[in-house]
């Protein structure tokens, strides 16, 4: 895993995917760097997929969604897919509302469903108390 980003949204790397997410304190400023910033890890990283997850977004307006389709446009064209995922009732709604569309933005209902349609699978745990056999 990587550290987090100097605009304060930490965007973490597990293996080919870069995660991060969006909070409601965003504003121009913040997103014009969080945007760049994560397009300069997608390359330097060579991510193949980005999982963006905004559970933690209460409401949206016209910027956040312009941002969440900017980004989902510039990381298409670095080669990587970008997911959002865990967008909650009330945000879907007012998006629909204004009449908002995200064209090209998939979307998850929470972050593991975001990383499986990136292909990224957690290996299975083995039960509490079972020992995983080692490779010979």
């Amino acid at each position: 895993m990587s550290a987090q980003a100097s605009t304060g949204v930490p965007i973490l790397r597990l293996g080919d995917v870069l995660v991060t997410g969006l909070l409601n304190e965003l504003d121009d400023k913040t997103a014009m760097a969080f945007t760049e910033e994560l397009t300069e890890r997608i390359t330097a990283d060579g991510a193949r997929g980005v999982l963006i997850d905004i559970t933690r977004l209460e409401i949206i307006d016209s910027f956040v969604a312009r941002t969440l389709m900017e980004l989902t446009t510039v990381a298409r064209l670095l080669g990587a897919r970008v997911v959002v995922a865990g967008m909650r009732p009330p945000v879907a709604i007012t998006l629909v509302e204004l009449g908002l569309r995200l064209p090209g933005v998939e979307t998850a209902l929470n972050a593991e469903q975001g990383m499986a349609a990136l292909g990224w699978h957690q290996s299975p745990q083995p039960p509490e108390g079972v020992r995983r056999e080692e490779p010979r």
